[in-house]
């Protein structure tokens, strides 16, 4: 079942995106069932990206999903939230005058993939090639092409290595490059 209908893009039966006429989709997406995006701001989600169940996009900021990234299953985007550090208090049911909501992009450069679990706040870009294990919480950018645990580098990805399989891939023809899902 394919319950929005978007061209090149499969969702399914419990999938939920609020707010649809604000994102831009790519081709070749999977946005698995039990999926919320909450889209009062921007969002766009580049090419070959996976979204895997029970993962959030949500706080009303925007966000950026770049060409072959992917979230992993149970996954928080949060692109915007209430602030306590300083007097604000709230929530939703709060006029706005007291409270101390910050939005902020969130973006996910190409090839970035994040692990099951993980915890994404308003205002981090997660460069390029990058890989986040589980259960990490992201609150600073994170460098391309690092490979980290929380927001500590633990390692480097070989990016050479994704590049040229990258170049193999633009060398197949466009009906071999998709998986099973889209055939």
């Amino acid at each position: 079942m394919d319950k929005y209908n978007i061209p090149d893009v499969k969702t399914y039966e419990y999938t939920k995106i609020i707010g649809i006429e604000n994102i831009d989709f790519g081709k070749y997406i999977i946005i698995d069932d039990f999926v919320l995006i909450y889209a009062k701001e921007q969002i766009n989600i580049g090419n070959y990206v996976h979204i895997a169940s029970f993962t959030s996009i949500i706080g009303g900021g925007g966000f950026i999903m770049e060409d072959f990234s992917g979230l992993a299953s149970g996954c928080r985007v949060i692109t915007g939230s209430d602030d306590f550090k300083e007097s604000g208090f709230g929530n939703p049911t709060i006029n706005s005058k007291f409270r101390n909501l910050k939005t902020a992009l969130v973006k996910i450069s190409k090839f970035a993939i994040i692990g099951t679990n993980t915890v994404i706040l308003p205002n981090v870009t997660i460069g390029e090639g990058a890989t986040v294990g589980a259960n990490s919480v992201i609150t600073k950018n994170l460098e391309p092409w690092g490979i980290y645990v929380g927001n500590k580098r633990v390692g480097w990805r070989d990016k050479e290595a994704v590049l040229k399989n990258y170049e193999l891939f633009l060398d197949t023809p466009e009906n071999e490059r998709v998986g099973n899902s889209f055939k």
